[in-house]
């Protein structure tokens, strides 16, 4: 996940020109296409959801080209490089939904931007990887190495954890993934260098290792189950990536019938066989082996 901030309205306004949002909606009680929402929006509505290219909008996209239109669903998907404008938008109305983020991302950012986005249902899971162009395994990272984490407080916090179960460091007692450098009891000589997520890939030579979100490293061709030399755990993960709205638009009858498709056997199909490397995992029901 990428960093979290506080948009005051001028840069918020910058940011959502930049991407070709309309920088001059307001919130409001109507969708992109103006209908209602909530129970009570036009089933027949166009359903605009924001999302990463990868996996997210791969996903997304399966679905709007096989799936929607046997459940009458008209979808359309807008692309963000961008983990805030994703979440204005859809508190905005500026898009009906959105489909990027994990719950401590979300509720970080909800608290410190006074919104209140909600998840609908879980989707996929990105193992969290530690990277390196110059060591074969994680153990080999000895005093004086350079690492780059992500700067954003959840994916920071999950990043040192990960370094921790790996024995790269050694956090104070009782720090989980809620963990900051200053929770590091020993930071054996490591270094560390703080990076937005999505530009750890393009920085890995210039590190001795890096820790990167999985939809960053598809993006960056990198494989985690072989690129990997530490990787993050499937078992008892909170980081399931979900589809999420605006409080109040869960019945929206579109974003029911998404959340359905989303969670079906079909996508569970084409998430495991598009991510065979192991970079995305299906977070709903039994995940075949």
């Amino acid at each position: 996940m990428r960093t979290t901030i506080k948009l005051t309205a001028a840069a918020a306004a910058a940011a959502a020109l930049t991407l070709g949002l309309s920088a001059c909606s307001a919130p409001s009680d109507t969708s992109s296409s103006g209908s209602a929402k909530g129970k009570d929006a036009d089933p027949a509505a166009e359903l605009v959801v924001a999302a990463s290219p990868t996996p997210h909008g791969d996903i997304l996209n399966f679905v709007r080209d096989h799936l929607a239109a046997k459940e009458g669903l008209k979808l359309k998907v807008k692309e963000f490089n961008d983990y805030v404008l994703p979440n204005t938008a859809t508190q905005n109305g500026e898009v009906d939904a959105n489909f990027f983020q994990h719950k401590p991302y979300l509720d970080d950012f909800n608290k410190k931007n006074k919104t209140d986005i909600v998840p609908v249902v879980n989707v996929e899971l990105e193992p969290l990887g530690l990277y390196s162009k110059k060591d074969k395994k994680a153990a080999d990272l000895g005093s004086g190495a350079t690492i780059a984490v992500p700067n954003d407080a959840t994916n920071e916090g999950r990043a040192l954890k990960l370094l921790a179960d790996n024995g790269v460091i050694k956090l104070k007692d009782g720090v989980g993934a809620g963990a900051k450098l200053a929770d590091i009891e020993d930071k054996k000589g490591i270094q560390f260098t703080e990076l937005e997520a999505a530009q750890i890939p393009s920085r890995l030579a210039d590190v001795d290792a890096a820790v990167i979100n999985g939809n960053f490293a598809i993006q960056a061709k990198l494989s985690p189950a072989k690129d990997a030399i530490a990787l993050e755990k499937a078992d008892g993960n909170p980081y399931a990536n979900f589809l999420a709205v605006k409080k109040g638009n869960e019945s929206d009858p579109r974003v029911q019938k998404l959340a359905k498709l989303l969670n079906s056997d079909e996508v569970k199909k084409f998430i495991q066989e598009k991510f065979s490397n192991g970079a995305v995992l299906p977070a709903f029901g039994p995940v075949a082996s």
